[in-house]
């Protein structure tokens, strides 16, 4: 790929999804389109970069943007990753929204989802917690990705036997059946407690009712610029709770001027 034709694709992917590409990663998108083009694209009549770039160009179906989409995203992520951010969602902060939640509806999102082993885990804590103190608590939790490829993983819940050894026993019995194949499988109550759907977060307009009480988005930001950061998190503000929480990934830090958070601890912010 000419250095030129990968500028005019790092263009696009950072307008349409925040992602900031850097030369460096010009082999890493070259390996990318050659898998899209060999997986989905192969009856296409796109057999080059070139070629696929002017269809993207040209394309407003969005059929396009979502392969690009499919593309260049990372889905990177296993159970229990920062568990210091889980310890302290249950110590602190369900507690919190026992006492403070007067409707009973819980409102949880998880933000660029992945695999769905995030959304998992804080839905077995909300679980765990608000169904011993009664039927009128609702902890249905939204998970949104941009990949509707991972987004289908996310939904089976299914999983190696290695990935699921790092949850705690008690969960692996109550949460997951085991397969015939050796893999284990979220069960269905907890399948269904979960709203997965396709979201970009670069979406100018979001458009959700209600704001929500907590929202995790980890390991997401690094791929942004400070500006496109910067709008996020205002806009991640504009949809919590007064009091509600945002977490973030250990390797990322928002700038507290951009927007009415106080720093709690390393990722964990509150909107003041």
């Amino acid at each position: 790929m000419q250095e030129a034709l990968f500028w005019q694709y790092a263009q696009i992917v950072q307008q349409n999804f925040g992602i900031q590409l850097t030369i460096e990663k010009k082999a890493l998108l070259e390996s990318r389109l050659f898998k899209l083009f060999n997986n989905k694209l192969e009856q296409s009549g796109f057999a080059d970069d070139e070629s696929f770039l002017s269809y993207v160009k040209e394309d407003a179906s969005g059929t396009a943007l979502k392969l690009l989409a499919e593309a260049i995203t990372t889905h990177h992520t296993f159970f229990m990753r920062e568990p210091e951010h889980f310890d302290f969602f249950g110590r602190q902060v369900l507690p919190y929204l026992e006492r403070t939640v007067t409707d009973g509806d819980v409102r949880t999102w998880c933000a660029a989802c992945s695999s769905g082993e995030e959304a998992y885990i804080l839905e077995m804590q909300l679980m765990d917690f608000f169904e011993a103190r009664g039927p009128q608590w609702d902890t249905m939790l939204l998970a949104t990705d941009l990949s509707y490829d991972i987004l289908d993983t996310a939904k089976a819940g299914i999983y190696t036997e290695e990935a699921v050894s790092s949850l705690p026993p008690q969960w692996r019995a109550e949460y997951f059946t085991r397969l015939a194949n050796g893999s284990y499988q979220a069960v269905g109550r907890l399948r269904q407690k979960i709203l997965y759907r396709r979201f970009n977060l670069m979406t100018p307009v979001f458009p959700f009712k209600k704001p929500f009480h907590v929202i995790f988005c980890r390991n997401v930001m690094i791929y942004f610029d400070a500006p496109t950061r910067d709008a996020l998190v205002r806009k991640f503000c504009d949809f919590l709770e007064p009091g509600g929480f945002l977490f973030v990934g250990h390797s990322e830090v928002i700038d507290r001027q951009t927007a009415s958070f106080e720093y709690i601890m390393p990722s964990v912010y509150r909107k003041r």
